[in-house]
């Protein structure tokens, strides 16, 4: 028989799985970020005039192209959160669910409009900034932002849930089943946009009220954010509140060329859209913050691990270190280091999580405008040397260094002092030397990790993020967390509560996942 699940276990489940569903917007948006960057860096008068070859006709209409399409996830993006929040939360029909989330996203915002309309609230259009308005697909609506998409793609996730597999009577039965999913979000989402303009001030207060605190915070405010996503990272959280900062009032509001935009990300993308001056209360939030630690601190990271192993492991491990610092350093993905000491030394993580914060607020001191969402060398060439020294891009340079010494000073003595177990300190078995520490790529054994997951019939939802499986089992009794570390190659495996659990895998996992579910 089933263990119910808790309503505590069932929050855990669906928070993560909300987190994971930012990801699919998110990376469409930071693929087209490069892509605007590099279009408006070589359309800058500044560039051109120091390389007037670049000045030339046709390949200015190249980059001006770039620079129209690289814009598309950031105006689209509301509606692109509608649509892969259900997609991404539900097990079944997921083409009927992102086809509900942009039915019921268009459809709210047509009820806000008849309801402005029929109450004498709709301005016009020189007014509708300070009457918090704007156009959204052509309709004059509420300015809700990317939250309106995600108050759409939660709602019409919790109506597929419950009507996607419902049954009518015959005279009706071409409605039922999937059908009926589209056909209640439109019902459903017209009575919510009545009723969002009579309570949209309460939201609007609740996450001015966010932007307020950490606006009061001041300088300080670039370190909560930065040390809070590193804290919230082992629970799969960090999304959350990284999409609050980047994407709502929560980031800032700021005018842009006459247009208000919220959201620290999108007041970056907006001003390098639109050739304004880039802001560094918005950037402070943004990549330039993780450059000190991704870029410099956990390579140093890898390093101590590297020099304090036994001599005759280091070989083992040189390749999952280095596997590791490539993924931080161009990707911004993170993991691979930091779950290589997450679990044996706390304290190091909590120290890490500081400096990272530590990281964002000097980069803010400094009035370094290096924006984006990665943190790696792909955002510093982009987004900081091929925008000109303006962004002040070299002091990324000597910051880093510092950041290195630290990390590797810290580490290293920290690993040495209190003889911390990262990968190679243990004494090597004669058996077993030339078998590396964790496996790479396509070698996961996909039958073991499902056996040492307590086999097919003890998952009952399996999913992935950037770099780990995220499961709901039934028994979590039957994981076998040291299975999973020894012989699988997991980085680490997070259980959040009786149900949920998380293996952290790398860069590879979306491969393992698929492997997984052909042969469950």
């Amino acid at each position: 028989m089933k263990k119910k699940k808790s309503a505590k276990s069932q929050l855990w489940e669906f928070f993560q799985g909300l987190g994971k569903t930012f990801m699919l917007p998110v990376a469409l948006l930071a693929f087209m970020g490069l892509i605007l960057g590099i279009g408006s860096s070589f359309t800058s008068p500044s560039t051109i005039e120091a390389f007037p070859f670049l000045g030339n006709s046709v390949l200015q209409v190249i980059f001006s192209f770039m620079s129209t399409i690289g814009g598309f996830a950031f105006t689209y993006l509301p509606v692109l959160f509608a649509m892969a929040i259900p997609m991404g939360l539900v097990r079944y029909e997921k083409g009927v669910a992102a086809f509900s989330g942009f039915v019921g996203y268009v459809i709210m915002h047509l009820s806000i409009n008849f309801y402005l309309a029929e109450t004498g609230k709709l301005v016009d259009a020189e007014q509708m900034r300070q009457a918090g308005q704007g156009m959204v697909m052509g309709i004059q609506t509420i300015e809700m932002g990317v939250l309106g998409g995600i108050i759409a793609g939660i709602i019409v996730y919790l109506l597929h849930n419950r009507f996607y597999d419902i049954k009518l009577p015959d005279a009706f039965a071409f409605f039922g089943g999937a059908r009926f999913v589209p056909i209640v979000t439109a019902i459903t989402m017209s009575v919510v946009g009545i009723i969002i303009p009579m309570i949209w001030p309460i939201f609007a207060i609740g996450i001015a009220g966010i932007g307020t605190i950490i606006n009061k915070s001041g300088i300080f405010g670039p370190f909560l954010f930065g040390a809070g996503e590193r804290f919230l990272l082992p629970f799969g959280l960090h999304h959350i509140l990284v999409a609050m900062i980047r994407f709502t009032e929560a980031g800032g509001t700021e005018v842009v060329n006459g247009q208000t935009i919220s959201g620290a990300l999108n007041i970056f993308y907006a001003q390098l859209q639109g050739g304004a001056p880039i802001s560094p209360s918005a950037t402070a939030f943004l990549s330039q913050g993780k450059m000190p630690t991704f870029m410099f601190g956990l390579p140093a990271v890898a390093l101590a691990i590297y020099h304090t192993a036994r001599p005759e492991n280091r070989k083992k491990i040189k390749g999952l270190l280095i596997s590791g610092v490539i993924a931080t350093f161009v990707t911004g993905i993170t993991e691979p280091i930091e779950f290589l000491f997450l679990f044996v030394a706390p304290a190091l993580f909590v120290i890490h999580a500081f400096l990272t914060g530590l990281g964002f607020m000097v980069m803010s001191l400094l009035n370094v405008t290096i924006g984006n969402t990665d943190g790696g060398i792909l955002d510093f060439l982009i987004f900081g040397i091929m925008q000109g020294f303006k962004t002040k891009w070299y002091l990324v340079l000597v910051v880093g260094a510092i950041w290195f010494a630290i990390y590797y000073i810290v580490f290293r003595y920290a690993i040495v002092k209190f003889n911390i177990k990262t990968p190679g300190r243990e004494i090597a078995n004669p058996e077993d030397k030339d078998t590396p520490v964790t496996k790479k790529g396509s070698s996961y054994n996909a039958e073991k990790v499902l056996s040492a997951l307590g086999g097919k019939e003890n998952i009952h939802s399996l999913d992935n993020c950037v770099t780990r499986l995220r499961l709901v089992v039934e028994d979590m009794g039957k994981v076998d967390e040291k299975i999973l570390k020894e012989e699988c190659g997991a980085l680490g495996v997070v259980k959040l509560d009786e149900h949920n659990v998380q293996v952290v895998i790398g860069p590879q996992v979306g491969l393992l996942k698929s492997q997984i579910e052909k042969i469950s």
